[in-house]
């Protein structure tokens, strides 16, 4: 029972999918089905009902993905406290962030660590903003890049990078949702709305609605800045996203920002990990060195 073998198990547990498993892994589908068919035997356990649709957790699988992380993460310490003697820390550090994180602002954030350890290799993972958080928790990756928790847990660690309004944003071209935002006052009950599904712009922007006593037109709900910032270019609707996102966009030129009084709250992004991940060498040096390089650019 080799660690990429739990990793494999560990990634399709948590994506319940053959291919997205099987591409995380850099594996084809076959070989992974094979690897998860040597681990059942090597357990002697069935751990995955699976069929040609789906794929879930048999109650031997969940018992085995609590014993799949623990040792995983006690193999990490492992190599980490073996390496931490050398000149220079070696391993991998997996990392997700959004793509508008990953050209803007992350390669400045990661300078300082990457210079003092080349050896080391980033594992970076991209997707929409909502799914930081989870991505974590889920043990899918040791840092997240994400909007800040109101409430931070007691088992997460941050470390503040920037902070950006959330703005609304509207299309230019000439539309009935143009015509409408240009009423005076918004008649905000008619104005469509593209909501995201989830996630802390969504809760900011349930509490302006509310606070207002707006109902509001809710045209579409979508995961991730960029199909808002599709669909409101396209004309469908007003939405909420972060500046930063908007001043990165290629679409920026196709929407404008609605000055709106009272203005929503900002959000703080930053580096997010579980606090036990910081025991290992490697994620505490990386940690120190994130919380460095922020607090000298203050």
């Amino acid at each position: 029972m080799n660690p990429d073998t739990l990793r494999h198990f560990l990634t399709l547990s948590r994506t319940l999918h053959f291919g997205r498993a099987s591409r995380a892994c850099h594996l084809s589908p076959s070989a992974l089905s094979r690897s998860i068919q040597r681990l059942e035997e090597e357990v002697g356990a069935r751990l995955l009902e699976r069929d040609n649709r789906s794929v879930s957790l048999t109650a031997a699988g969940q018992s085995f993905q609590r014993y799949a992380t623990e040792v995983l993460d006690r193999y990490a310490l492992l190599q980490s406290e073996l390496e931490q003697d050398a000149e220079q820390l070696t391993g991998s550090l997996s990392i997700f962030a959004t793509v508008t994180a990953c050209y803007s602002f992350l390669p400045d954030a990661l300078a300082d660590f990457r210079a003092a350890h080349a050896g080391v290799t980033l594992r970076l993972q991209t997707g929409n903003a909502e799914e930081a958080l989870a991505e974590l928790e889920r043990d899918a990756v040791e840092i997240s890049v994400a909007a800040l928790p109101e409430r931070l847990s007691a088992h997460l660690e941050a470390s503040p990078i920037l902070q950006t309004p959330l703005i609304f944003i509207a299309p230019r071209v000439r539309c009935g949702v143009s015509e409408l935002v240009e009423c005076r006052p918004v008649p905000w009950r008619e104005v469509p709305l593209i909501a995201p599904r989830f996630g802390l712009t969504r809760r900011h922007l349930d509490r302006w609605l509310r606070a207002r006593r707006i109902k509001p037109r809710i045209e579409n709900e979508v995961a991730g800045n960029e199909a808002i910032l599709s669909l409101v270019a396209l004309g469908c609707g007003i939405g909420v996203v972060p500046r930063l996102v908007l001043e990165k966009s290629p679409l920026r030129r196709d929407v404008r920002v609605l000055v709106v009084r009272p203005a929503l709250p900002s959000f703080r992004v930053g580096f997010l990990t579980k606090k036990k991940k910081l025991e290992s060498p490697l994620i505490g040096a990386f940690w120190d060195s994130v919380t460095r390089t922020q607090s000298e650019r203050a």
